[in-house]
């Protein structure tokens, strides 16, 4: 098993609790860099692998190559974590990582777990609010998804959405508590007052 983890925007408090006891348990750490390496070393040692920050593809993909074969090889049985800054969900090189194993590893699961987002983390230290909604992109190209909170009737705002070219929506009613539930197709006409609409073009 592969787990892409959150450590946060940087200050060692700011660590969930989850993050602190995988890392203890995991078989295998790995981090992209520095920060990460000190953010993790308080909990357990970690191996530091190369992400290079280029714009060569060919050159990022064979990095990525070399490190979705070297991480298939230990997940396949033991828990392998690669810790990351922020939120492993985010422009993230953990989703690459994932895509490379699909296509070379298919037989690996993994999975993500959250951690505070430079977005969340950003409007604390920026003392704003983003309660009027906002749209994140990595300044490469428009953002082509939503993300909608507070959804109580799915399916009325599945029909306007595809209206407006959206296709593909994620439905996750009650997200970790008791009685969660991912709807991933039909949705269903109303849902808990604590539900989230992921929707793509």
């Amino acid at each position: 098993m592969l787990i892409g983890l959150g450590l946060g925007p940087g200050d060692p408090e700011l660590l969930t609790l989850r993050a602190v006891r995988l890392l203890r348990e995991a078989d295998r750490v790995y981090v992209p860099g520095e920060i990460a390496r000190r953010l993790v070393a308080p909990y357990r040692d970690c191996q530091v692998l190369e992400f290079p920050m280029t714009g060569d593809e060919a050159w990022i993909r064979r990095c990525l190559e070399g490190h979705a074969d070297r991480i298939a090889g230990e997940a396949e049985t033991g828990l392998v974590v690669l810790a990351l800054l922020g939120d492993p969900n985010f422009f993230s090189t953990f989703t690459r990582l994932c895509g490379l194993i699909r296509e070379r590893h298919p037989r690996i699961p993994y999975e993500t777990v959250p951690g505070v987002s430079a977005i969340t983390a950003f409007a604390s230290v920026a003392g704003i609010s983003l309660s009027d909604g906002f749209a994140v992109s990595d300044g490469k190209e428009s953002p082509r998804s939503r993300i909608i909170l507070k959804v109580t009737r799915p399916a009325e705002l599945e029909a306007a959405l595809r209206k407006e070219g959206y296709t593909r929506f994620i439905l996750v009613e009650r997200m970790y508590m008791e009685g969660m539930r991912v709807y991933c197709g039909e949705l269903p006409e109303t849902s808990h007052y604590l539900s989230v609409m992921y929707a793509s073009e």
